[in-house]
């Protein structure tokens, strides 16, 4: 066996606190509570938010696990006004063609009582946007292309925390994922391996903002315990 390919793993300690059962429970509940707050805002406050919030949320994403440990995300964030404008009007344009002519009756419905439409403002009015990329395939160190693995998996679950750390620090969030998504990477310039997975507006919330009124699933109908 080449062991430069395969190297024998090296390990260290790891540490973490053990909890009493009812502290446990304590911090479960607590951050239940938070995220039961959490709702997807379109309305966006134009307030400016502390960079170091955005790179710290960003680092929570980073711990993510991966397939393979291959870390296949890419998180580009975009604070310039002109560069929101222009996926704005690409996004816009995509998604008016497919409220218009791509969607199907029931899809249209099931939008129809979140009371959204083809219009984006909030892609200019969130003070960043964070456009998340797959990578889809690394040049290895023999200079091969290697396919990333459990890429879709890994960066969902990236992009879940990243969420979590967002809403507590207090930011509201939108996962925009207009289809298809090709006009990201030309915007941005991104490499052929990357793939557009889902763009994020970041901020405040505007002061009057309201959200659709909607339920969420009880336990029992997610849950089955055998």
């Amino acid at each position: 066996m080449n062991t430069q390919l395969f190297p024998t793993p090296v390990y260290i300690p790891h540490h973490i606190t053990r909890l009493a059962p009812e502290e446990q429970l304590q911090r479960t509940e607590a951050f239940f509570t938070l995220m039961q707050a959490r709702r997807s805002v379109r309305d966006f406050s134009p307030e400016p938010v502390p960079f170091p919030v955005i790179e710290y949320a960003l680092r929570t994403a980073g711990t993510a696990p991966s397939g393979a440990n291959m870390q296949p995300w890419r998180f580009i964030v975009v604070q310039d006004p002109e560069v929101k404008r222009r996926i704005r009007a690409a996004a816009e344009a995509e998604e008016r063609e497919s409220y218009e002519h791509r969607m199907p009756a029931a899809w249209l419905r099931r939008l129809a009582a979140l009371g959204t439409g083809w219009h984006k403002p909030f892609l200019e009015d969130a003070p960043y946007l964070i456009a998340v990329f797959r990578v889809d395939w690394e040049v290895d160190e023999t200079g091969e292309r290697e396919p990333t693995y459990y890429a879709a998996e890994s960066v969902g679950i990236a992009v879940g925390l990243l969420l979590a750390a967002l809403h507590t620090a207090g930011l509201a969030t939108l996962t925009h994922t207009p289809s298809p998504m090709r006009f990201l990477s030309e915007i941005l310039n991104r490499p052929k391996n990357e793939k557009p997975f889902v763009l994020i507006p970041v901020g405040y919330p505007a002061e009057d903002v309201r959200v659709p009124d909607i339920r969420r699933r009880a336990l029992d109908d997610f849950m089955q315990v055998v």
